[in-house]
Order: structure tokens, then sequence, then C-alpha cells
């Protein structure tokens, strides 16, 4: 083992591995199992994950900020830790679409999950090895009671998926076992994961049917390690895992020479060598090899190089003592590509401050990233948090250092930029965690203060309101086919019309060229601040008419042209927000709120409309409503949510729903089955933050009409009142009764 060792490691066979049990939200019952993967992950089922947050069992959606409860069995009692999705494969069908109703079978269903606990409080993971036909295997039920232990044998594997069978008396594969491993005590490893269980079969109420022998007894399917591999090796999740121990490490690290030369430098006597070799197995959370004997330098070293956040816990232990030693060891550390920016303590630290952080400044993370990384390549893929969080970490400084010291860290700029979004707690919080790294690093202050300033400057201005140029058009039918049209372009000073002939009608193409040109005629710097949005201002008969769609396609022209796959574009209907003038003070507070404010989904088809009224009069915090019902009841609803100053409603204009994925009660392995009935809009839009929308709208209106199509079935519509900026005096038409 050499001499860091692993913690609670448990070589004999007989221990049996480490049972997770992850929680349910709602009720704190067990919603099944997990296997230890690292020091700070668990590997379960995704639709354990599922289970344990109360949606549906097969929802393929990335619970991206969403904890779950996971309890790891400790020396003396069971403790309970928060734990966030990390990597996501949702249940797939073998030809890649969802899991339907009949399916027993399904491939996928993998959810990596980091654990917020302190060193030690994870236990070590148990080997690992490939599930094999006519191996003896053993699983247990995910609150890892010993008692419910349930012995099979794998029967046959079918390619990705291994059938267990049980034997006839003790413990039955059931609910809550899903997720958990499967132990192997000849090979004193995990195989697989608990997947499923083929339930017996049901008279048409549901009622269990008399035994007969020619019934399924007691069969299981679980998914074998070596298809895990295949999941997750490609993510990079087991890489570190299976590396070598140190003493087997390779000294042709381009920084091994180097960091053995710093820690001599750094600690010449073996009192000092030992004492900060403890110091360190305690920061990584492993065990040190004797509390006399000290490591040898070489050991030292490549236990430096063989764990990712080792480097920087030496650094840690150096800085207030030595600061010339910590930075010799970390320009060591360069030349190798295996150290990562933080250590154990510093990468906790941020996961439970962000913890913290309210769920509308983490929904605009993107935005911060984006806004942080302009000189960087840093693209936000829409990953989980902890994912795009790990990215970062590997990305260099901003090249902003003249003295040709260390420069300020990608991810301590993208924290700079989160803090400035944050009240005061939260952003004190991150900012002397930044501090901390920064000094831990090298870093002189008056860098990070800059970065900060530049982060609160974008934050001002994004409270001073958006100044994006809007170009807003009023449109109104005029006949068959026909439109009238006026337009406006305000670039922060009013609107300023520029349309001259009010009279004068215009096709769908016809009208799509007009606004084009006048987008053509904005000044190159009106646009910095992002593509001009198109406001169309429209009467409440026409909120759903299709101007996003509408495209140039003029005679020659190179691109088709449409306004809403290259520009932002919203529906304004200044006819319903003025109808009833005593709610536009809730409009601007409502719009005041628009960051931290919270969103309704109305998807019942039998509600009835005033419904929405009474809850939106009981819910003054909500700034957004996204509604996902058939087209009579949703246009009501719309305009109710526009009439009573809901700032932004979403929808889709199409009449029909894509089917949505039910999964089968016979393989049900942990509870009933639910379908999730929310349309592709509705479900892809809840993850853009509310100021986001018009840009999240426009790429899924421009993925709907390219080769993604088939993943991007609907036709989004966004409504968009900005307290902040103000609209052309209208002649409205008349308002009609009745909403």
């Amino acid at each position: 083992m050499g001499w860091f060792k692993s913690v609670g490691r448990a070589d004999g066979a007989e221990s049996g591995p480490c049972v997770a049990s992850v929680r349910r939200s709602a009720d704190g019952g067990t919603a099944g199992g997990a296997v230890v993967l690292a020091v700070d992950t668990l590997l379960t089922c995704a639709h354990v994950v599922n289970v344990a947050l109360g949606r549906g069992m097969f929802e393929s959606r990335v619970p991206r900020l969403d904890d779950v409860l996971v309890d790891l069995r400790g020396p003396w009692r069971d403790e309970r830790f928060p734990a966030r999705v990390v990597h996501w494969i949702p249940p797939r069908a073998p030809d890649g679409g969802p899991v339907r109703a009949g399916d027993d079978e399904w491939l996928g269903d993998l959810a990596v999950l980091r654990v917020d606990a302190p060193p030690g409080g994870v236990p070590a993971p148990h080997r690992r090895t490939a599930m094999a036909a006519g191996q003896t295997v053993r699983a247990w039920h995910g609150s890892g009671r010993g008692a419910t232990f349930a012995d099979l044998r794998v029967a046959a594997l079918d390619g990705p998926v291994g059938y267990l069978d049980g034997k006839s008396t003790g413990m039955a594969v059931g609910p809550g076992y899903s997720g958990g491993p499967l132990w192997s005590e000849e090979e004193g490893a995990v195989v697989g994961l608990v997947a499923a269980h083929f339930m017996p079969e049901c008279g048409p109420g549901g009622e269990p049917v008399p035994h007969s022998p020619q019934q399924l007894i007691r069969r299981s399917w679980g998914i074998p390690w070596q298809r895990v591999e295949a999941e997750l090796r490609p993510l990079g999740v087991l890489d570190a895992d299976d590396a070598a121990g140190p003493e087997e490490s390779e000294s042709d690290d381009p920084a091994h020479g180097m960091l053995v030369a710093a820690i001599r430098n750094a600690l010449p006597s073996p009192y000092t060598l030992g004492d900060t070799a403890r110091q360190l197995a305690h920061a990584c959370g492993v065990a040190p090899g004797s509390p006399v004997t000290p490591p040898t330098v070489e050991e030292f070293a490549a236990f430096l190089l063989l764990q990712p956040r080792a480097l920087a816990a030496f650094a840690e232990i150096l800085r207030p003592r030595d600061p010339r030693a910590a930075d010799r060891a970390l320009v060591a550390g360069r030349l190798s590509a295996t150290p990562l920016l933080l250590s154990p303590r510093e990468h906790r630290r941020l996961h439970q401050l962000l913890r913290r952080v309210e769920r509308p400044v983490l929904t605009r993370v993107p935005e911060a990233v984006r806004e942080a990384t302009k000189r960087v390549a840093a693209p936000y893929d829409g990953e989980t948090l902890d994912v795009l969080l790990d990215r970062l970490e590997t990305l260099p400084g901003d090249g902003h250092s003249d003295d040709g010291g260390p420069r300020v860290p990608v991810l301590l700029r993208v924290v700079e930029y989160v803090a400035a979004l944050c009240p005061a707690p939260r952003q004190a919080d991150l900012r002397l965690w930044s501090d901390g790294v920064a000094g831990r690093l090298g870093i002189p202050l008056a860098a990070l203060r800059e970065r900060r300033s530049d982060a609160q400057e974008w934050a001002r201005t994004l409270r001073a309101g958006d100044r994006r140029v809007r170009v807003l058009a009023r449109v109104t039918r005029a006949g068959r086919g026909r439109h009238r049209l006026r337009v406006w372009c305000d670039e922060g000073t009013g609107p300023r019309q520029v349309s001259t002939d009010s009279s004068a009608t215009y096709s769908a193409s016809q009208a799509a060229r007009e606004l084009l040109r006048v987008l053509e005629t904005l000044a190159p710097g009106a646009t910095e601040a992002g593509r001009p949005l198109v406001e169309v201002l429209v009467d409440r008969a026409d909120l759903n008419l299709p101007v996003d769609e509408w495209a140039a396609q003029a005679p020659g022209e190179v691109v088709p042209g449409v306004l809403g796959v290259e520009f932002p574009l919203v529906v304004h209907c200044p006819e319903l927000l003025h109808r009833h003038e005593r709610f536009l003070p809730d409009w601007r507070e409502r719009w005041r709120q628009l960051d931290s404010g919270e969103t309704l989904v109305v998807s019942d088809p039998a509600q009835d409309p005033h419904q929405v009224y009474y809850e939106l009069m009981g819910r003054l915090d909500t700034v957004r409503v996204s509604v996902d019902v058939p087209p009579g009841p949703r246009d009501a609803i719309v305009q109710i949510c526009l009439a009573v100053g809901i700032p932004v409603v979403v929808w889709d204009r199409g009449g029909d729903k894509p089917p949505s994925p039910v999964s089968s009660s016979a393989a049900s392995p942990a509870s009933s089955p639910t379908t999730s009935s929310s349309s592709h809009v509705v479900r892809h839009m809840a993850q853009v933050a509310t100021r986001e929308l018009p840009d999240g709208v426009r790429v899924y209106r421009a993925n709907a009409r390219g080769t993604r199509a088939p993943e991007f079935p609907g036709r989004p519509v966004l409504a968009w009142a900005d307290a902040d900026r103000t609209v052309p005096r209208l002649h409205l038409t008349e308002p009609q009764e009745g909403a």
C-alpha cells in the first residue's frame, strides 16, 4: 500500500461492501442504495435519484441543482450528508429513445453523486471486477441493514444486462434494492449494481393471481460492472481510481525530479518531513503509514503526482511558514497534468458555500461564466454545476499578470462574478474563500481585487437594467395574410420611430425583410451588449402570431433570415398589461424581483383559469409562469397572467405535446412508475435563468429548425414585459370582455 494508505478499505471478502443509502426528500424513507466510487463520490441508479427527488422514475432531465441525502455507515452510527449529481446517464431504450410502457429492460440509468462529507467521512471504495455468468453474488436493501441480504446467482449475461436468480428461501430483491452493490465473496469485489426486479403476474385489477409453477420467481437483473465502466470511462470518472499506488508509480513524470528537490529544500530533516507528511495525509483523507517514520522523499513526491489535490494541500501547509518553498512546489507541479488547482479543503468549502447560494443566483451561473471568461475558451455546455466547476479548475489564468507572477485562475474569476450576484452574507463568504485561495497560490491581492472590481461593475450594469438595444414592432392584422407594421428603435434613451408609412401592408416575408433592414441599420457599437432584442407589440388576440417564424425569403438571398432564429424575439401585450391599472404596481415589483422571484408551472388541463388568478394573488413573489396545458385553457391562462402583471410567461404554441416516456410496472425496482406530462419547451426552459430566457428561446428555435429538430419539437413563445423600459403610446384595439 505504501506510506500513504487508503482509509477504511476492507480487504477481506467476508466484510462485504459499504452500502450507502439514498433517502427520499419527502419523507426520509429509503429510495435505494449506492456504491462508494471514490473518497467523495458514490454511484447509484439514475432512477433512484428520481425517486429520491419525487420525480418520474424515468425522468431524463439532469437534476442540476437538487441535493439528495445519503446515509453512510460510520464506525459508531450512520451519518447523513447532502450530495449532488455530478454525472447523469438517464435510463434509455436500446434505440436511444425514452423508456416506454411495457419496457422491462433499459440502458444507462447511472448517476454519480458528489458527497459533502469531511475527510474520512466516506469509506474507501472496494475492488471492482467484471460480472460473469455463474457467479454467486449478494445484494442488500438500500437501508444497509445486515438482515436484508439476498443471495443471487448470475444466471446469464445478455450484453449490457446480467440476469440474477434468487434462492427460494431468504430475502427477495424488491423495492429499495436498486442502485446497491452486487458483491461477489469469491472475487472479493463489487461486480455490478442492482437495477430491477421482475414482479409476479397480477390480475386485471392489480390483485395477486394464484401461484402457479409456471410463474417467474425471484428473477432480477443488474448492471454489470463492465457496462458501468463503458458508460463512465469516457467521462473520466474512473481514471484516477484505477491509478497505481505510490509504490508502483513511475518517476518519469517531468515534475517528479523538481518536486523531489523542492521537498528536500523545504523539509530537510526527517522530523519535518514526517510531520508534514502526516498533515498532508490527513488533509487528503488517507492514513499515514507510521506515527514516527517518515516516507521517503521520492514516495512523498510520487503521492503529490498521484492524488490530484495533494500538491495544493502541500502548498497550503507550506505557505504560512515558507512562502518561497510553496512557490517552488507549485512551479514544479505545473510541469505535470495531474495536480488540480484546489486543495481538498478548498474544494469542499467551495461546494458548501455554493449549496447555500439562492437558486435564482445559481441559475445565472452560465451568464456569470460567459462574462468572466471572455478571454478564455470556457463554454458552458449545460452540464451539471459540479462538472462545470471541475472544468473551470483545469483552465489557466486570465493572462493579466504584468510582473511575471501567478495569474488569477479562471475559477477564481468566475467565483468573483457569482459572488457579485449574491446578497451580502453569501457574497462575503465567497470573497473570503477567493482571498484564501489567492493567498495560498501567492497571487497578489491587488490582482484579485481588479477582477473583483470587474465583477462589481458587471453586477451594477445588470442591476441598472438590461441595456441591450431593442427593436419594437407593432404588428396588426390587415386582412388575410397581410399585416401593418410600425417600428421603433431603442438604444437606451427611449423608443424612436423609424417606420414612416403606417398604412402599408406586408406579407409575413415582407415584414421580416423590413425588420431585418432596420436591424442592419443599428450602429455596430449599439450591439456590444448582445444581439438586439426584437419586441413584438400585439393585441391579446395575436399572442400566438408566429412572428418568430417569419422568414425574409427574398430571391437570391444566401440565408433564410428567420427572425426568431437570428434574434431573441419576445411578445408584449400592452393591451392586457394596462387593462387593469391596479396591477401595475405588482408588475413593477415582480420585475424588480426578476433574479430572485419564483416560477409557477401550470400543467393541469382541467384547472379553472380563475384558480390561477387566485394563486397568483397569493404569490406576489412569482415573476415567471410556464403554461403547459392544451390551447383552449392555455390562452385564457396566459391572458390572466399578463393582465395581473406577470412579467415573464412561457408556453408552447404547438397544439400537440410530444409523447412522454411511460415506465413498466413489471420491472419497477423502487416504486410505481409515474409519467411526466410536461412539454419539451417547459422542461427545457426550466433549466434557463429567467433573465436569460430571450436568448435561450432563440437558441431553442434555431435547434428546432436544424438537424436537431427531433430533439426540439416545440414552438416556444415568450411574453416579456420589462418594467424598466418604456414602450411607445399605441392606439389599442377595444378590449374584449372576458379573459
